[in-house]
């Protein structure tokens, strides 16, 4: 880890939880009041602190909301369901040889057609 970074397991100000999800700020505070499981810890001044669960809900949130389509509502309900979707890593396939764009079959039969028409 380089010098002056932090830990993974240390708390995000707003600020930087912000920076590293291009979220808004006020947006993660407009989050706050819709989604009762997001309470990051408020110190002196009512400065936000986001433990690691915080920032992994957040993630969450943001994930749902702004790239898999559901609206607030939506999310409300499956984080309140305990339902929301866990992201889920792309599938790794094995290299496969790309498929033609043209059928190749239809390309056969034209071929014939069009030899028969200049043999004619």
């Amino acid at each position: 880890m380089a010098s002056g970074a932090k830990s993974p397991d240390a708390f995000k100000t707003i600020g930087e939880l912000s920076a590293e999800l291009g979220v808004a700020q006020h947006i993660l505070r407009y989050w706050e009041t819709r989604f009762p499981q997001l309470k990051p810890m408020q110190r002196a001044g009512n400065r936000r602190y986001y433990r690691p669960a915080d920032v992994e809900l957040v993630r969450r949130i943001d994930r749902l909301l702004n790239r898999e389509g559901y609206t607030v509502r939506g999310v409300q309900q499956l984080l309140k369901n305990g339902t929301a979707p866990e992201p889920t890593p792309a599938p790794v396939s094995p290299v496969a040889e790309p498929k033609p764009s043209l059928d190749v079959d239809r390309l056969v039969v034209l071929r014939d057609k069009l030899a028969a028409a200049l043999n004619a």
